[in-house]
C-alpha cells in the first residue's frame, strides 16, 4: 500500500472527529499530527511495507515520532472511526455516547491511563447528538448510513493490512 495515497485517504477522516466535540479532540489533535507526518514521509518513502521496514532497520519501530509508531497511531484512529460506525447503526436512539464510549473502550482506553480516560468519560456527556453530528456533516440518516456502511467495508481491509504489517515482523500492535 502506498504511502501517499494511504495518508490522503486518512486524512479525510480527522473532519469526523473535529465533530465530536471535546471528548474527542485530543484524538483528533493527535490523529492530524500523525497523519502529517506520514504525509511528508511519503515524499521519501513509497510504501507502508518500506515505511516499516526502515524504522526496523534503524531500530526506531517503538520510539516515539517514528513513522511505524505514527502509523500505528493512525490505524487505531482508523478503527476508532469503524467501531463508532458500527455501533451507531446498531444502536437506536439519539444519543452517541454508547457507541462512542464502546468504541473508545475498545480501541483507546488500553493504551490510556486513568486519567486520560476518565478525562474522555467526562467528555462523552459532551458529544453532539446524533441528529446534530449528521447536520454537521450534512448528511440525512438515509446518506449516512449508506457512508458509514461504506466506510465499515473498506477500511476494515486496510486495518487487518496494517495490523499484518506489524504482526508478520513481530512487532505486535498493543504498544
Amino acid at each position: 500500500m502506498e504511502v501517499a495515497p494511504f495518508s490522503r485517504a486518512c486524512s479525510h477522516v480527522s473532519v469526523l472527529f473535529g465533530c465530536l466535540g471535546i471528548a474527542f479532540k485530543f484524538a483528533e489533535m493527535d490523529y492530524v499530527a500523525k497523519v502529517e507526518d506520514l504525509s511528508k514521509a511519503s515524499n521519501s518513502i513509497s510504501t507502508l511495507h518500506s515505511l516499516l521496514e526502515l524504522d526496523i532497520q534503524q531500530d526506531s519501530v517503538r520510539q516515539a515520532g517514528s513513522h511505524s509508531r505514527n502509523l500505528l497511531r493512525v490505524k487505531r484512529g482508523l478503527d476508532m472511526v469503524k467501531i463508532l460506525f458500527e455501533q451507531i447503526l446498531v444502536t437506536d436512539g439519539n444519543s452517541l455516547r454508547d457507541p462512542a464510549s464502546k468504541a473508545y473502550a475498545k480501541v483507546f482506553a488500553p493504551h490510556h491511563g486513568w486519567a486520560i480516560r476518565k478525562a474522555v468519560a467526562a467528555g462523552m456527556y459532551a458529544l453532539p447528538t446524533k441528529a446534530q453530528l449528521l447536520k454537521k456533516l450534512n448528511e440525512d440518516e438515509a446518506s449516512a448510513k449508506i457512508q458509514m456502511e461504506c466506510y465499515i467495508r473498506t477500511s476494515a481491509p486496510v486495518i487487518v493490512y496494517i495490523e499484518e504489517l506489524f504482526n508478520s515482523r513481530q512487532l505486535g500492535i498493543d504498544w
